[in-house]
């Protein structure tokens, strides 16, 4: 198991260094001057420059680069050029929102996915099977934002149960304000774990140690379960941590939408201002949550499932 985990380590840093020079080469061949853009269209050019200049804009592009990676290695992630601080300071801000609106997300999906796709498995092809399916398609072709508008406009216009957005001052208002948006991002995923769960199940039940189980009077909750999903759940533990690295990424919108000051906004706002360090910190610790998760998601399906680490 060690052998495992270090060999899906190195993969991971490797992954997260790619990310890295790829946004970064990204950010430097689209056009765009950021100081022109701070200071102004009306700005000299000598101002400009001196701007640039001050912020070794310059330079050429390897030279940039290893100095992004120097600061990197020192635990310095570059210094904003619009907000004047350092990336690690806003991104510290930031980052509790949108941990927490991934963690409140991932479990509503279980708590959604898990109980659906065991009614259909249990009456695969009957009348209830065909109508979580039929939803799980449904869901598929709605785009999530478009879901968001419409809770806000009943949960929060219409029975004013819940605030529209923002992130309130205190834990309880933290958590009516995550509410929403957490529901908004998983019904992104909801569909995708139902049909893959519902799939795993229906082969499990209809495999012959099962007729077994039952033979021996275990009840029907039971083998469920204690069985089923149990054995089933393997593939949809990766397609989960698959699709919670996705939610990651997919919280610029939801932020959005609910006026949520998380890191996708903060690097949606560092793009429109092209702030190099903060769009090259925010994408650094976004792949790093993501290639985390994906190892905590091999290591734990390496745990429940032997034959994986032995391929």
């Amino acid at each position: 198991m060690r052998s495992y985990a270090a060999r899906r380590l190195v993969a991971a840093v490797g992954v997260t260094l790619g990310v890295t020079v790829a946004t970064f080469l990204l950010l430097h061949v689209e056009p765009g001057d950021p100081a022109r853009l701070v200071l102004g269209e009306h700005a000299s050019p000598q101002a400009v420059a001196a701007l640039r200049r001050s912020w070794g804009l310059d330079r050429s592009l390897p030279s940039q680069f290893w100095r992004f990676l120097s600061g990197l290695l020192r635990g310095h992630l570059g210094k904003s050029y619009v907000y004047g601080v350092s990336a690690t300071s806003l991104i510290g801000q930031r980052i509790g929102v949108t941990l927490a609106l991934v963690a409140l997300a991932t479990l509503f999906a279980v708590v959604i996915a898990v109980p659906l796709a065991t009614l259909a498995a249990a009456r695969k092809e009957r009348p209830l099977d065909h109508l979580v399916r039929g939803l799980s398609v449904l869901g598929l072709g709605m785009p999530a934002f478009w879901f968001g508008i419409v809770l806000i406009e009943v949960f929060a216009v219409h029975l004013k149960l819940l605030p529209v957005g923002g992130w309130g001052s205190s834990p309880g208002q933290h958590l009516e304000g995550l509410v929403l948006p957490a529901l908004t991002a998983s019904f992104a995923i909801v569909p995708i774990l139902v049909r893959s769960l519902r799939v795993g199940m229906a082969e499990v039940l209809d495999a012959e140690f099962i007729a077994t189980v039952r033979s021996k009077g275990i009840g029907e909750v039971r083998v469920l379960l204690a069985h089923v999903a149990r054995n089933a759940l393997i593939p949809t533990l990766t397609l989960l941590g698959i699709n919670v690295a996705f939610l990651v990424g997919s919280t610029v919108i939801v932020e959005q939408v609910f006026d949520l000051n998380g890191l996708g906004s903060l690097l949606l706002d560092a793009i429109t201002n092209r702030d190099f360090p903060v769009v090259q910190a925010v994408t650094l610790v976004l792949a790093a949550i993501v290639v985390v998760l994906n190892l905590l998601t091999d290591l734990l399906a390496a745990r429940l499932d032997p034959r994986i680490r032995l391929r």
